[in-house]
């Protein structure tokens, strides 16, 4: 998945051009994503940013969360006691 998303950003997107509606881009959220949060959890969180890039939202400022949606620590981030 990762070079998948690397390919993107070195041949597609300099074609197309930067249109994405967020910050940090859509590719950079999903490879952030993914080495956060897993391939499963980190492609589906993917996912529905990529859904939610559209012309019907306002885009602004969205990094990957650090916290399940509850409000527990991700499992996947180790932060130093």
């Amino acid at each position: 998945m990762r070079a998948m998303i690397r390919a993107y950003q070195l041949l597609v997107r300099p074609v197309i051009g930067a249109n994405c509606r967020f910050t940090p881009s859509c590719s950079h959220y999903a490879r952030d994503a993914l080495a956060r949060h897993g391939a499963w959890r980190g492609g589906l969180m993917s996912l529905w940013r990529i859904m939610r890039c559209n012309p019907w939202n306002a885009g602004g400022y969205d990094p990957v969360p650090d916290t399940h949606h509850d409000g527990r620590s991700c499992c996947c981030i180790h932060k130093p006691e």
